[in-house]
């Protein structure tokens, strides 16, 4: 099936097509584990979750099917919807009996509780009919039926079937003629629906619906304020001369994804230039080293530039999925290697840290300093990102590969295979063996090739200085000391060492079965510092190897209060031994200085030497370990840290 996430493939203007998740296997390693857990846990463990808190008895009564009160929150089908979206997705990587049978039962309930007029939201199809689209800053209407328009095209492109895509179309009909021009000029106070028309346009091939999409983002920064002006809701300006990301975060993100869309789908440049200067407001200045985005839990929202706070960090889940939909759109559109990056700085940290490694435990924000306190639970009563994490996680296949005119991008590295159709050539067919993030080395091998020539565009990560790639042709083994530059048809170098980081490199050739290709990223662990204007880490170093970001729990520092002690800037850091808890996973070890402790002390404020320091000496350390951000919180209560006290070699 043509079962593609954003469907860009006619879409004017864009620079690299996507590769549908049927024409991608995700093979063992890494990301394996994670997608099996995805159909043997998650989703079973979601749906499950969903029927005993009445969100699918929710939609059941509005059609007659059970007699019961509504339960939960106004806008909890939303979450049914996203995990009717991620099982879609998780069908078309993959036949799965159970999964099909309460996909086709949930699909059947939805399109019997779907009004004639086409409407269809169950907190206000019975009882509240007469309060319909009363209070969009509140209520998410808009939101949840943005939602159910997204799995339904997900359904008709992973499945063919087409009753959930009907019930998407009437309600999108429904909303087209509800608001406009001659109806009701307003915004949605949660940015979704703006995507899922867009998409809709895409899959029906109608432009009305990304009209009807330009429509709602115009809205915003009107006189009289549609949403009360209010910077929070983003309606503090016309949403295509906003400066700043600002407000709730997933919103904010929703609204730069749409301005993306509709840039693209309507040629629209001013709308296309907000997405991207808003992405530089926000990858800039207001991103976690983890990719999480949005550093307050008041409001759930973006601060200042650089504030950045660690304990008190919000960065939600959905927020982490929304930044790797925003940074997908600007990708598409531009073929610049830094979205892809972080999009990978995303995926391996922000979002897969709110996922345990059990598959069935959640976290709602992603703080980078935390208590022992903060857990992962089994859902929420607001459970808006356990089906969003789901989603991403069933997409996944469609995220590492895309296409354009004679070539073939490679944007993520997983073990598998890809399929692709590459446009005026043919089929290009590669395995891929990688042990990544753990190793840097991928090997690509070719399986199928056209006739003419296809240029192969292998990202190289911005965090790799010295990446190198080695390119044999089939029927032919590697020179001993192969030379820098020694060729073996244009464009292919034999063995090309020291590529940019941060770019695509391009390898163009008539390839043949058999050829085989060697990309090289060493990745020795490596100390981040920040911009000095994010005042939370003044002082602070933080630990990465590769695209992983790296934090210390109390596990693993035995006898030293949180934040007691600082890492020297001379310590080395090696790969530890494998913690049985945390199998398969590189740990780094190293030492730390100890500070003194003020419980102990019983001083909340103390002197220091005339060198600035209090006690301790940097001969004075002890053995500390750190794992993967990702992983942290899975071996019981514990506190963690990312970003640790720096212990700098001139006062040590």
């Amino acid at each position: 099936m043509n079962a593609v996430v954003t469907d860009t493939r006619r879409t004017p203007g864009v620079t690299v097509q996507p590769v549908p998740i049927g024409a991608v296997w995700i093979g063992d390693g890494f990301w394996r584990g994670w997608l099996d857990r995805l159909y043997d846990v998650t989703l079973p463990a979601q749906h499950a979750q969903c029927e005993a808190t009445g969100r699918l008895d929710n939609i059941r009564r509005v059609s007659g099917r059970v007699d019961a009160p509504f339960r939960g929150r106004y806008y909890d089908e939303s979450d049914v919807y996203k995990w009717l979206e991620a099982a879609s997705w998780a069908l078309a990587g993959r036949e799965d009996r159970r999964l099909r049978a309460q996909v086709d039962a949930l699909v059947d309930d939805i399109a019997a509780a779907q009004q004639p007029d086409g409407y269809l939201h169950t907190y206000f199809a019975l009882e509240r009919a007469d309060q319909r689209y009363t209070d969009l800053i509140n209520k998410h209407e808009l939101y949840c039926a943005g939602h159910l328009i997204q799995a339904g095209i997900a359904h008709h492109r992973a499945t063919g079937a087409e009753t959930l895509l009907h019930v998407a179309v009437r309600l999108a009909d429904h909303i087209r003629a509800e608001f406009g021009p001659d109806a009701r000029e307003t915004a949605d106070g949660h940015p979704e629906i703006e995507l899922a028309l867009v998409e809709l346009a895409r899959e029906t091939g109608q432009r009305v619906y990304a009209e009807q999409a330009r429509f709602f983002l115009e809205q915003r920064g009107r006189q009289p304020p549609r949403l009360g002006g209010y910077r929070y809701l983003q309606d503090h300006e016309p949403a295509a001369e906003q400066q700043e990301i600002a407000g709730h975060a997933v919103r904010a993100v929703y609204l730069a994804c749409g301005l993306a869309d509709a840039g693209l789908e309507l040629e629209d440049g001013a709308m296309w230039e907000a997405a991207e200067r808003l992405w530089r407001s926000a990858y800039e200045t207001k991103v976690y080293v983890t990719g999480g985005l949005g550093a307050h839990w008041a409001g759930e929202s973006f601060g200042d530039a650089f504030d950045l706070p660690n304990r008190n960090s919000y960065a939600e889940s959905c927020a982490a999925v929304a930044g790797v939909m925003w940074n997908w759109r600007l990708l598409a559109g531009t073929g610049e290697a830094r979205y892809a990056d972080w999009m990978e700085t995303t995926l391996y940290n922000g979002m897969l840290a709110g996922l345990s490694l059990d598959g069935q435990h959640y976290f709602y924000p992603n703080p980078l300093s935390a208590s022992a306190g903060h857990a992962r639970v089994e859902w929420f009563e607001c459970a808006c990102c356990p089906p969003n994490l789901a989603r991403l996680l069933a997409s996944l296949p469609g995220y590492l590969y895309g296409v354009s005119e004679r070539a073939l991008w490679v944007h993520q590295f997983m073990a598998g295979r890809v399929d692709a159709d590459v446009p005026g050539a043919g089929r290009l067919s590669l395995e891929v063996d990688t042990d990544y993030p753990w190793a840097g080395e991928i090997r690509l091998a070719v399986r199928h090739a056209p006739e003419d020539p296809v240029e192969l565009r292998l990202r190289v990560p911005g965090w790799c200085d010295a990446a190198s790639v080695e390119a044999v042709p089939a029927n032919s083994s590697p020179a001993p000391s192969p030379l820098e530059g020694e060729g073996w048809g244009e464009g292919v170098p034999r063995h090309a060492r020291d590529l940019p980081a941060g770019a695509y490199t391009a390898l163009h050739r008539v390839w043949s079965p058999g050829d085989q290709i060697t990309l090289r990223l060493p990745m020795p662990p490596r100390r981040l510092v920040s911009d000095p204007r994010v005042t939370a880490n003044v002082g602070r170093v933080a630990l990465a190897r590769g695209p992983l970001v790296y934090c210390v729990e109390s596990h693993d520092r035995p006898g030293l209060e949180q934040d007691a002690f600082a890492l020297p800037d001379d310590a080395a850091v090696a790969s530890g031994p494998v913690d049985e808890r945390l199998p398969g996973m590189t740990l780094l070890d190293t030492t730390a200085v100890p500070l003194p402790g003020t419980p102990e002390r019983g001083a909340l404020y103390q002197s220091v030497s005339g060198d600035g320091r209090a006690h301790g000496a940097a001969t004075d350390r002890v053995a500390i370990r750190a794992i993967p951000y990702f992983a942290w919180a899975n071996r019981g209560p514990s506190t963690m840290d990312v970003w640790l006290r720096r212990w700098e070699a001139a006062s040590g």
